[in-house]
């Protein structure tokens, strides 16, 4: 997937997007569908919630008449086409659905969230940091990696977390397609400022780990109405998968106390915890921990705002 591929909704919706919606307008469009329940109505009647999203925004829609029959139609996690009228509920928008059923011809990567920054733009950062290492294993794992089309191309398409429900607290951060790019990235460029203060850090291993130390997470997710984890990433998990795509596509010469030391690295930046002592034995190892805490902490503050207390 390219990065036009989710840059755009394109024609997804023919009545514009969920921010645009105003009260006592009809509405005819494609939605992502990530709420489903049958409720029952005080008079005992059956009716049919749904939370409809696109990467706008997102709202709830009802249907008080055959909820059944419409219920029928599709499934949580599909990208429905519905028809209906915008209505104004306890001072919020809803859409008094008429009409919903599955949408078979849509992508619903089209209606998840996406980065801001332009992704091919970002794939050129990649590729200029990798060519800041100078270790000649590193730099042909780093080679091997950039030149596996299909690995490249989760890497330019995975989040770094799934989305948070809307009005829930525990979204991680950079929960959105091309997230990934985007933190490595950031990570990479912290790590070359961070050894021009610190001389004496191995700054060609601080480099390849940055830029590799989440690779697992181009496994980790699977993307339909909403991103979720993969079997894989839900079993096993990212730092995991990172060391083996690392293993994958690590040349022989990287071997010995090198591919170690980048190793402690990548199962390290999330903290000493994984070691078996606990302890940190690389500078290198507790610089990549804590540039990557520093990104995601800003990240998640410039999303979400600073944390109380």
């Amino acid at each position: 997937m390219t990065a036009t591929d989710y840059d755009t909704v394109g024609d997804a919706q023919e009545s514009g997007a969920v921010a645009t919606l105003r009260a006592d307008e009809s509405v005819e469009g494609v939605f992502a569908c990530t709420r489903k329940e049958r409720q029952i109505s005080r008079s005992g009647a059956p009716y049919l919630t749904v939370e409809l999203r696109d990467r706008s925004g997102s709202i709830v829609g009802r249907a008080f008449r055959d909820a059944d029959r419409l219920a029928s139609r599709f499934e949580r996690g599909d990208v429905v086409r519905v028809r209906g009228r915008v209505e104004r509920f306890r001072d919020e928008l809803q859409i008094g659905v008429q009409e919903i059923e599955r949408a078979g011809d849509a992508d619903p990567a089209r209606f998840l969230p996406a980065a801001y920054r332009d992704v091919d733009e970002l794939d050129g950062f990649l590729e200029h940091l990798a060519r800041e290492v100078y270790d000649a294993p590193l730099r042909q794992l780093l080679d091997a990696v950039l030149g596996d089309a299909a690995l490249r191309g989760e890497l330019r398409r995975a989040p770094c977390s799934v989305p948070a429900a809307p009005g829930r607290a525990g979204a991680g951060h950079h929960a959105y397609l091309g997230g990934l790019l985007e933190h490595t990235v950031a990570v990479a460029t912290l790590a070359i400022e961070v050894c021009a203060v610190h001389a004496k850090l191995d700054r060609d291993l601080l480099l390849a780990a940055a830029l590799v130390h989440d690779l697992g997470r181009a496994r980790e997710f699977r993307y339909g109405a909403e991103i979720t984890l993969s079997r894989e990433g839900a079993m096993v998990g990212h730092i995991e998968l990172s060391l083996r795509e690392i293993a994958a596509h690590a040349p022989a010469t990287l071997a010995g106390e090198r591919r170690l030391a980048l190793e402690h690295c990548v199962l390290l930046h999330h903290g000493s915890d994984a070691a078996a002592g606990r302890r940190f034995q690389s500078a290198e190892a507790l610089a990549l921990h804590r540039i990557n805490a520093l990104d995601a902490g800003v990240k998640g503050a410039l999303e979400r705002g600073l944390p109380s207390g």
